[in-house]
């Protein structure tokens, strides 16, 4: 049985790298994820409280594509670049539900 999944991504965007990071992560990361047949479909900056500042979410449409891009060296390279720019990352995998999951 297939069903959707989602990638659920928090970091912290390293002090002094705010510029590079979005010129980053609004062109090559998305269309690195996209072309693996990764869909964004949200993107939340925390302005206030105690949260990680970024927080990004793409669904695939069963786990064994998910799977395979986060195996894949597309993952590991853009992976590696987005750590230059960020810390306290996170990742977690979810069944896709509606709404905002945690």
């Amino acid at each position: 049985m297939n069903f959707q999944v989602k990638l659920l991504l928090t970091w912290n965007i390293k002090s002094g790298k705010e510029s590079t990071y979005f010129n980053f992560i609004t062109q090559d990361f998305p269309s690195i994820l996209n072309s693996a047949g990764l869909q964004m479909t949200e993107a939340w900056y925390t302005m206030y409280g105690d949260w990680p500042q970024v927080r990004v979410v793409f669904v695939a449409e069963d786990l064994e594509i998910l799977h395979n891009f986060l195996v894949s060296e597309a993952w590991l390279n853009v992976k590696q670049e987005l750590f230059a720019y960020i810390q306290d990352y996170s990742q977690k995998i979810v069944p896709a539900r509606g709404g905002f999951q945690i």
